[in-house]
């Protein structure tokens, strides 16, 4: 496996993903804004979105790829009745689990956005249209099922290209928003079932040359599905951990009027970044590495590992000060127009600029999480994801009566680096990384290259603000300007000061 290759076609696939994405969004933003409407299907679209991210976007990897590499190792059988069990068993609970909060969804809605309850008719539009969405989980879970499969054998494209099914369907309904007026909600909620219907099916087409599900009520619960299960509960958690303090954050923002819409938003900006420099490595390296420690192949541990670190960190850091220095810019050129007037502007680059100081540390969580993943453990990782999740929470429903909406991406950030920090001392602490004298010098000369390139964004910036102003017809072209400049010197001043090596791209690892 070459890791740079293999993140880059993981990358390619989910930027093609948020860029429609992005379109879809600046739809709802121009059809929906940010009002009661858009907050009742924000919450019934975060919900299954929330665990689209929870399973797709490496944490079902995290427990099932090392538990499926070793069962290869055994043999061919071993993997697919292996497969099979988890499979039976995923169907059945997930069934089960939308059946019974289909049946109760008053109650669990008014759990994810008690705030609501002001508004009876807000209230009940959101439980209407979070019946709708919510079946997406049984399709969306499954899919990621497959796509497990798919990356233990070094195959992420498929994978990778799925969510990409879920957003044309939403653009598709958006574009009928003319015709559908005041039904435009709800064929939006429908549109994302469907997708999630569809997803399943094209990673069965592309998963069937390797597993071929085999469906039976007969599930053996032997001592590998209930090793698997006991890995995978607090794997969701653990992993997941920063799309649960997001969670935690909408619960508590639908106490104020539209803070949910503000919240989505800035949510949507950062993760295109965190997608890459995050979840494609923490996911590509997983199954080569899980693989080497079960060889117990320490130089290839301490190489992948430190490598893998090394672009994360190449990827996340000229991100981070571009959203830092032009918070409000990058969103009013991405959502600013429509029923998306300055005030909401305002709010929600308020809101990126906080989540921009933590996008480092959500990165590292994901990439340190899978070093600890790939030795079969995801208890430990599990106990400081609870730390990290109780910190954001004291900190949120404190503050939040005097601060308000803007407390929520302050708290996930303290708390996300607070979880990054006691997970990269639990590796240090127990040997499971180590750093070479080559990434040390390496980190310098990223931030180096970054602080340079940051000063030049900062400078373009400030040099064609008045085609950044709200009003302005160009300020999208702008920004698509400016951004491309500042990547391009980035990486030219990369590859000079080599923090950046070319030969790095034909690596095996």
């Amino acid at each position: 496996m070459n890791l740079i290759k293999s993140t880059t076609t993981y990358s390619f696939f989910v930027i093609i993903s948020r860029v429609l994405g992005y379109i879809r969004d600046v739809l709802i933003a121009i059809y929906l804004g940010s009002g009661p409407i858009a907050d009742a299907f924000f919450v019934a679209f975060r919900i299954p979105n929330t665990f689209r991210r929870l399973f797709s976007e490496g944490t079902f990897n995290s427990a099932f790829v090392p538990s499926y590499m070793s069962e290869q190792q055994k043999g061919k059988d071993n993997s697919k009745k292996f497969a099979n069990n988890v499979f039976n068993f995923l169907v059945l609970g997930l069934l089960f689990l939308v059946l019974l909060v289909e049946i109760f969804m008053p109650v669990f809605v008014f759990l994810i956005a008690p705030g609501f309850s002001d508004s009876g008719e807000k209230l009940e539009l959101t439980i209407y249209l979070t019946r709708i969405t919510f079946p997406f989980l049984i399709f969306v879970s499954l899919s990621s099922f497959f796509g497990a499969i798919l990356n233990s054998y070094n195959k992420f494209a498929a994978a990778s290209a799925a969510p990409i099914i879920l957003n044309v369907f939403l653009i598709l309904t958006l574009l009928f928003a003319s015709y559908l007026n005041d039904t435009l909600v709800f064929y939006l909620s429908y549109a994302v079932t469907a997708a999630g219907i569809l997803q399943l099916i094209f990673l069965v087409f592309f998963t069937r040359k390797y597993y071929f599900p085999k469906f039976s009520f007969k599930i053996k619960l032997d001592k590998k599905l209930k090793f698997f299960f006991k890995k995978l509960l607090p794997s969701i958690f653990s992993s997941g951990v920063t799309q649960i303090n997001i969670l935690v954050g909408t619960i508590i923002a639908s106490f104020q009027a539209s803070a949910v819409s503000y919240l989505y938003y800035a949510d949507r900006i950062y993760q295109i970044n965190l997608a890459i420099a995050g979840i494609a490595i923490g996911t590509v390296l997983l199954p080569n590495l899980s693989k080497y420690v079960d060889q117990n192949n320490f130089k290839k541990i301490k190489f992948i590992q430190n490598k893998s670190l090394e672009l994360s960190l190449f990827l996340c850091l000229p991100a981070t000060f571009a959203l830092l220095i032009s918070s409000e810019q990058i969103t009013s050129a991405l959502f600013g127009y429509g029923s998306f007037d300055h005030q909401s502007v305002k709010n929600s680059s308020d809101a990126l600029f906080f989540f921009a100081i933590g996008l480092p540390a959500f990165a590292l969580i994901k990439v340190f999480s899978s070093y600890i993943f790939a030795r079969h453990n995801t208890q430990t990782p599990f106990i400081y994801s609870l730390y990290s999740v109780i910190i954001n929470v004291c900190i949120s429903l404190y503050f939040f009566p005097d601060t308000g909406f803007i407390i929520i991406p302050i708290a996930t950030t303290i708390s996300s680096w607070f979880y990054a920090a006691i997970l990269f001392n639990f590796l240090i602490k127990k040997k499971y990384f180590i750093f070479d004298s080559v990434l040390n010098f390496s980190i310098f000369k990223i931030i180096f290259a970054s602080i340079i390139s940051s000063y030049l964004f900062y400078n373009l910036i400030y040099y064609f603000e008045d085609f950044l102003v709200y009003e302005s017809k160009y300020k999208l072209l702008t920004i698509i300007l400016i951004v491309s400049i500042t990547v391009v010197i980035y990486i030219l001043i990369s590859i000079f000061t080599k923090a950046f090596k070319i030969s790095d791209i034909k690596l095996k690892y």
